[in-house]
């Protein structure tokens, strides 16, 4: 392994964009080689961020030797090849969530990932936001006792487009599933899930079957329950917050504002900026800092990611939460089977 990593980027859309910068911006790490079939966005990608060898083939780049890790960004329906690939390369792997939207899939690579030597890590960001992070320290810490309860709040500033949402997997696994993961991080072992879904304002999320907001209940095996709360449109932005309750007390991260900046006219008092209306802006810090983890792992330092089997539990409660909603049923999960 050469002094500085050397990452291939596979796939150069929005997500793709966002780890190109931070490869760019952490020293020690650089892009050696960028994949798409949209040759020419791997191209202006390439030249943006630092001149990488540019192909349209992603095995081209897992298999090239000049890789010391590699970043999928691609497609939900690509992943669970190009991760078996990178695994038969030796090639450590940062995937975007959900590895994919098919448990069948995504178990038919469980016994392969597991017992490889090659790191796995999923990109649930969130866990590396520096606000949600200390506040699972602190509970971790008994600061509020042991944990009783957590509501998790995520609303979008509005919906994504109908072509999107077609092949989105819907609400549960799509948007959710990052709440699923954050709850894990505070509650590992989740053994229910009931959750109900409404259609109140997209017409268009509607026509394809999905809902347009949840709300899901949780419980762990120690008797935690879990809110998660989703909505695909806020009127004041994007809405990120989490609470956790305990017998001694309360711990809460709310929404982060532009500045803190704070107005007393003769309009208004405590008047602040609108809360970010987009997530990369809101979880810049998490990025960057999932990569850093990713680039310290690589290296042979402490494991903080998110793996394999915490992407396979997300998929496993967004199917759980599919069927509580479509069934109004509680499920029972077993995340160990």
């Amino acid at each position: 392994m050469t002094s500085s990593l050397r990452f291939g980027l596979i796939g150069t859309g929005r997500i793709g964009q966002v780890h190109a910068a931070s490869v760019a911006a952490i020293p020690g790490t650089e892009l050696s080689w960028v994949a798409d079939p949209f040759i020419d966005g791997a191209a202006e990608t390439a030249r943006r961020y630092g001149g990488a060898n540019v192909t349209a083939d992603p095995l081209e780049a897992i298999r090239s030797g000049e890789v010391d890790g590699v970043i999928i960004a691609s497609p939900t329906p690509t992943h669970v090849d190009l991760i078996d690939a990178a695994i038969d390369a030796g090639v450590p792997v940062l995937c975007e969530k959900p590895i994919d939207l098919d448990i069948v899939r995504v178990d038919a690579l469980r016994e392969k990932a597991a017992s490889s030597s090659t790191p796995v890590v999923l990109g649930f960001n969130r866990r590396f936001d520096p606000h949600f992070a200390d506040l699972r320290r602190r509970v971790a810490d008994g600061e509020i006792g042991a944990l009783e309860q957590l509501s998790i709040t995520s609303r979008d500033p509005e919906a994504p487009p109908a072509a999107y949402i077609a092949v989105s997997g819907g609400i549960f696994r799509d948007m959710t599933i990052h709440d699923f993961d954050m709850a894990r991080f505070f509650v590992p072992d989740i053994v229910e899930v009931t959750a109900r879904g409404a259609r109140q304002f997209d017409a268009a999320i509607a026509a394809a079957g999905d809902y347009d907001a949840v709300v899901v209940t949780l419980r762990g095996a120690g008797g935690e329950l879990i809110t998660i709360t989703n909505s695909r449109h806020s009127a004041y932005g994007y809405d990120q917050r989490i609470e956790a309750f305990g017998p001694q007390g309360l711990l809460q991260v709310g929404n982060i504002p532009a500045t803190q900046v704070r107005a007393y006219t003769g309009a208004q008092v405590e008047g602040l900026a609108p809360y970010r209306r987009f997530f990369l802006e809101r979880y810049a810090d998490a990025y960057r800092l999932e990569l850093e983890a990713f680039a310290d792992l690589i290296r042979g330092g402490e494991d903080r990611s998110p793996g394999f089997e915490d992407g396979r539990a997300a998929l496993v409660l967004a199917d759980a939460a599919v069927r509580s909603a479509a069934e109004g049923v509680s499920v029972a999960v077993d995340l160990s089977a």
